[in-house]
């Protein structure tokens, strides 16, 4: 059964686990390279940004670097 929390009340206390963030954060960078690597694999562009240039870039599989 599924209890409906009431905001307002005032036994209600937000946590937050930072482990949990960690967690997430990591879960995310793993999904964020998933999907690069099946991007090279499809052959397509990844875009990226390059911090010393300040400037956006798509990377082809071949190594390729076309600015924006």
């Amino acid at each position: 059964m599924t209890e409906i929390i009431d905001k307002q009340d005032d036994d209600f206390a937000a946590y937050e686990d930072p482990a949990l963030d960690d967690d997430l954060s990591e879960l995310f960078k793993e999904a964020i390279r998933l999907d690069q690597e099946m991007c090279r694999i499809k052959k397509l562009p990844i875009c990226k940004y390059d911090y010393e240039k300040r400037a956006a870039y798509l990377e082809y599989p071949d190594g390729r670097r076309e600015y924006e």
